[in-house]
């Protein structure tokens, strides 16, 4: 966003300009920097909870079961990604569980009804499910609406209409089996295939959470619409006042949820061959809590992807290690809420540290 001037500097110390270096040029410790970056409350909170269920649970630590963790990790850690990208943005997306079950309907009720090529029906579910992400990121933009206002009635909507559609073509509340179809069992490869590793069967969407990971740490750090997405969640008047395209950077969050969405939405459609119409229901909350567990501020301007992963991560962890140790599943939320608890207030206490040392 803005570049330092080499050249003597005054600084506040220093009425006199004797020349001594600009404090934003100085170099900042590795310790210091590590302490700086967002997802080490995250980080902190992986271990414990990896040590934790490596000693109650005797079955955490073998190499199937770790995939198992990881397969529950990705299956929401990819819609973390998109999802801490527009925190990060200052906005929310509510409508993003049940976005990821819309996408999967579109593909398969296409596919099935008009006995299209499963390709295409996945094809024209990308093509909708991003004209979704645009309609909300308009809708915010025009109205001035908080986005989760105009959020939360897109998911009422898409909830709605998941049901309603549904039931009106195929008179049941879930969709026709596509696994016969033409196409399925390749598309099967893409989105929901295991890939064999020394032995152990590791589902794709691990790669899948992994790559997007990659590349939106890549856009967030290496990138001028990394910067943008910065400034347009931190100081969104500041930004606009200095060129960002606020409203472009903005409308590209939410469909880079959707996108998250339709990805997300395929591997539900090819792991089981149909869907049903109420899923999705309430995972919007965990792939907010993944991002905000992984640094993520929710007035925006501060996070990253690989706390946010970190964050789906410990879900996975907490979710798979719980039936391990073999307890009551019902404990489940409760440990998930107090790593979110312990994960924020370590994120704050570190973060205003780092603050004050500056």
């Amino acid at each position: 966003m803005s570049q330092a001037v080499a050249g003597p500097a005054l600084e506040a110390g220093d009425p006199g300009g004797s020349g001594g270096p600009d404090e934003r040029l100085a170099r900042r410790s590795p310790l210091r920097r590590l302490l700086g970056r967002p997802e080490l409350g995250a980080l902190l909170g992986a271990i414990a909870v990896f040590a934790f269920f490596s000693v109650v649970a005797d079955a955490f630590l073998r190499a199937s079961s770790f995939s198992t963790v990881l397969y529950a990790g990705s299956t929401f850690g990819i819609m973390a990604v998109g999802v801490s990208l527009l925190m990060i943005g200052g906005e929310f997306d509510l409508s993003a569980g049940v976005m990821v079950t819309t996408s999967a309907l579109i593909a398969s009720l296409l596919s099935y009804q008009l006995t299209l090529n499963v390709w295409a029906g996945v094809l024209i579910s990308l093509a909708l499910t991003l004209a979704l992400g645009l309609l909300n990121g308009v809708l915010y933009v025009r109205t001035g609406l908080p986005s989760f206002i105009i959020t939360l009635a897109t998911f009422f909507m898409l909830a709605g209409a998941n049901l309603g559609v549904t039931k009106a073509v195929t008179g049941n509340v879930a969709t026709d089996s596509i696994r016969d179809m033409d196409g399925f069992a390749s598309a099967r490869a893409v989105f929901a295939s295991d890939v064999d590793i020394a032995g152990v069967n590791v589902n794709v969407t691990v790669f899948w959470w992994l790559l997007l990971v990659a590349v939106a740490t890549w856009i967030l750090l290496r990138t001028r619409t990394g910067n943008w997405i910065f400034a347009a969640g931190g100081a969104p008047a500041s930004a606009r006042a200095v060129g960002v395209p606020v409203a472009r950077t903005k409308i590209g969050l939410f469909m880079g949820v959707a996108f998250c969405a339709w990805l997300s939405g395929m591997h539900l459609l090819f792991a089981f061959a149909t869907v049903q119409s109420g899923e999705g229901v309430g995972n919007e909350f965990f792939y907010i809590i993944c991002a905000v567990i992984g640094g993520c501020l929710l007035t925006g301007g501060y996070g990253s992807a690989v706390g946010a992963a970190i964050g789906a991560f410990i879900f996975g962890m907490t979710n798979k290690g719980i039936v391990y140790a073999e307890w009551n599943p019902d404990w489940f939320k409760f440990f998930l809420g107090a790593m979110l608890l312990i994960a924020t207030v370590v994120n704050l206490v570190v973060r205003r540290r780092v603050e004050r040392s500056r």
